[in-house]
């Protein structure tokens, strides 16, 4: 099977004869920015993979839930028990949209990072992790115990790899791994990957931050045990993410924090809840970004992956054909440019300095870019050939990196490829 169809679960409409489909608008569509000089130009967002724009049914459900906004759980009156209900069925709903088992947790967490180290805290003694030195640093970091494998040359020796790291470990292990590069884009093999870690008796996390704004995920179809991702880079900006999979590791773990919420019964000794979720979310929640998450699922589950896949593969071929023809510019890669991927390019200017060149992008076209090693420092460095030494603040051994989303036109990237062909070097 190839690798999109493991990865991409399109969605058709119930009558596909019907009237168009309709793509949700993002906040700031018509945002204008000044440029040197002095005028107003629209603004041309090229930083999804950074923090999406907001859609504008999540503003709207945001705006809804406010009126009534309230404290979850443990209130009787009318706007706490309306609010709570909103909190647990965006939970409902976002177990839905990642196609969890019936019996699998989702906790609420801040964002990607927040979730691996909730995971990290919940692992059982002696746990092994194994991780691809290509990770961003939310899933290369948090662990205490990790093999860190070396960047592999195709997707099958990521397979091997794993294979042959799980196969020397003695006791619980955990393989993690991104679907989706946030420096590239290229897709990873979750599916194999999944396979081989529980031919091991292992168990395989995902980052899924870059995949699930660009493709469907069915977490029970790839048999993957826990999958994170963030809302801001999901069209939902509030400052929630999700850590979904298997409870029992949850479960078992010490609280994640330690409050009201996670406890059951507080006197000499303290009783702990079982429930994985409550477990891991004391405090009062941040119920407006699972409110904005949940919506944002909606929105792109009500949409369909198909017409979202194809608008975003049309503008990435056209992103990527006009890099290619300007010489002095080189997209960065690990498995080839024929490598299915999301819309994420990152690329390197001869002779100027990543900052630069995302400094006068902006200043001279009004155009948002990332620069840097996207955290991701030894995955960049090795892209790259630079050394442990060389650091990101002063711009050596960067890219830039472009990445696409709903929202972005043929007039955004055609206004970066021009104004990329003034910076390189002729």
């Amino acid at each position: 099977m190839a690798l999109s169809a493991l990865t991409f679960v399109p969605q058709q409409p119930a009558n596909p004869v019907s009237e168009p489909v309709r793509v949700p608008v993002v906040v700031g569509a018509d945002l204008e920015v000044p440029v040197r000089g002095g005028r107003l130009v629209p603004y041309a967002n090229l930083d999804y993979a950074a923090s999406a724009p907001c859609l504008e049914p999540v503003n709207a459900a945001v705006a809804a839930a406010l009126p009534a906004y309230s404290s979850v759980h443990r209130g009787a009156g009318y706007a706490s028990q309306l609010t709570t209900q909103r909190y647990e069925q965006a939970r409902h709903t976002v177990r839905a949209f990642v196609g969890a088992r019936p019996g699998d947790a989702l906790v609420f967490v801040r964002n990607t990072t927040d979730a691996m180290n909730l995971l990290a805290r919940s692992l059982p003694e002696g746990t092994t992790v194994v991780v691809f030195g290509t990770e961003h640093h939310a899933s290369l970091l948090p662990w205490t115990d990790a093999v860190r494998l070396a960047p592999p040359a195709f997707p099958g020796e990521a397979v091997r790899a794993a294979d042959e790291a799980l196969a020397a470990i003695e006791g619980p292990a955990l393989l993690v791994v991104t679907a989706a590069s946030n420096v590239t884009g290229e897709l990873w093999p979750i599916a194999g990957l999944a396979h081989i870690a529980h031919r091991h008796g292992a168990r395989i996390a995902v980052d899924a931050a870059q995949l699930v704004p660009h493709r469907g995920l069915n977490l029970a179809a790839l048999d993957l045990d826990y999958v994170a991702f963030s809302g801001h880079k999901l069209y939902a900006p509030f400052g929630a993410g999700v850590l979904v999979g298997r409870p029992d590791w949850l479960a078992a773990a010490d609280p994640y924090l330690r409050g009201g919420g996670a406890v059951r019964a507080v006197g000499e000794t303290t009783e702990w809840s079982d429930d994985p979720e409550a477990r891991h979310e004391a405090g009062t929640p941040n119920v407006l970004g699972a409110v904005a998450l949940a919506a944002a699922c909606d929105a792109l589950a009500a949409t369909g992956w198909t017409p979202l896949v194809r608008e975003e593969e049309r503008l990435l071929a056209r992103l990527r054909a006009g890099l290619a023809a300007i010489p002095g510019v080189r997209e960065l890669s690990l498995w080839g440019p024929d490598h299915p991927r999301v819309g994420i390019v990152s690329f390197v200017v001869e002779g100027r300095p990543a900052r630069e060149v995302a400094e006068i992008l902006s200043a001279e076209h009004g155009i948002g870019v990332r620069d840097g090693k996207f955290c991701a420092h030894p995955f960049v460095r090795h892209l790259l050939g630079g050394t442990e030494d060389e650091g990101c603040a002063d711009g050596t051994v960067s890219a830039v990196r472009a990445s696409i989303g709903i929202g972005t036109t043929e007039e955004h990237v055609d206004r970066l490829i021009t104004a990329l062909r003034d910076i390189a070097p002729a």
